[in-house]
């Protein structure tokens, strides 16, 4: 008797193991002239973020975790991230950026990275202000599939201000693994195969690597926009942003120079610097 595939599975002849191979991944982003300085890989751990937060007050940077799992893994608000062990990774960077002024771009060049590197491995990507990257509905008008989340925090440190960059990236994930209907994976959502996730990594990390150097010279900030709007779904759509203490229901119409969303409500540019925005048919 045979059985039909189940297509909540990703076939595991379609993936190399998913575990991170921490010396391939040393070889291709430790450098002299770099900014990484080393790279640690777990298999669980609390927070990748909150690790590297207690690793910049003790007076390092440039430095790279990638676990497999976490118990405590956070997005933005303080809401939870999770996922089935080993089925997708948090990636978290840690950084002394030297520049002081427009960090709040800091997440929105990170989403650069993740999603120019789907649209590498074949997944049609696309960015939601500010801390989502999505696969595209079918139907334009539709929300999207969450494939990766993106949280960055400042740490206060003796040797000045630290940012620690956070990607949750969903890599290997079936159906099943994902924590919500919503989500994605590369793997679920047609990646070149095999998926090589240590590769994916590694591409990931070198592409966040450029623009953040780009970021820091501050040279060109222009031209860096334009590479984030002409990645951002949000742009040009219909949106509500959830303020918290309110909301604003308006056509997202550019991200300004400090990184907020503007918004031409009735005829009106508000400028919208924190909240969560729903993509509205």
């Amino acid at each position: 008797m045979t059985t039909s595939p189940d297509p909540n599975r990703v076939a595991p002849d379609c993936v190399v193991p998913a575990r991170v191979d921490p010396d391939r991944l040393a070889d291709a982003l430790v450098r002299d002239d770099g900014l990484f300085r080393g790279v640690e890989v777990v298999a669980a751990t609390g927070s990748t973020n909150a690790d590297l937060a207690e690793v910049a007050r003790r007076g390092t940077t440039g430095r790279v975790l990638v676990a497999a799992h976490q118990t405590a893994g956070r997005g933005r608000r303080g809401r939870g991230w999770a996922a089935t062990p080993g089925t997708s990774q948090a990636i978290s960077v840690l950084w002394h950026p030297e520049r002081t002024d427009h960090w709040s771009w800091l997440p929105l060049v990170t989403g650069v990275a993740v999603c120019d590197t789907a649209r590498a491995w074949g997944v049609p990507a696309a960015l939601k202000w500010p801390n989502d990257v999505l696969v595209p509905a079918t139907d334009p008008t539709g929300p999207g599939h969450k494939l990766a989340g993106l949280l960055a925090e400042r740490v206060d440190t003796v040797h000045g201000a630290a940012c620690v960059l956070g990607i949750g990236l969903n890599t290997t994930a079936g159906r099943d693994d994902l924590p919500v209907p919503t989500a994605t994976s590369l793997a679920l959502a047609g990646a070149a195969r095999p998926l090589d996730v240590t590769a994916v990594i590694a591409d990931l990390l070198g592409r966040l690597e450029r623009l953040l150097l780009w970021w820091r010279s501050g040279e060109q900030d222009d031209l860096l926009a334009d590479l984030y709007a002409n990645r951002c779904g949000t742009l040009g759509r219909r949106v509500r942003a959830d303020l918290g203490d309110g909301h604003l229901v308006g056509e997202a119409v550019r991200v300004d120079d400090g990184g907020a969303l503007v918004l031409l409500v009735d005829g009106t540019e508000r400028s919208v610097v924190a909240g969560d925005v729903v993509h509205l048919r």
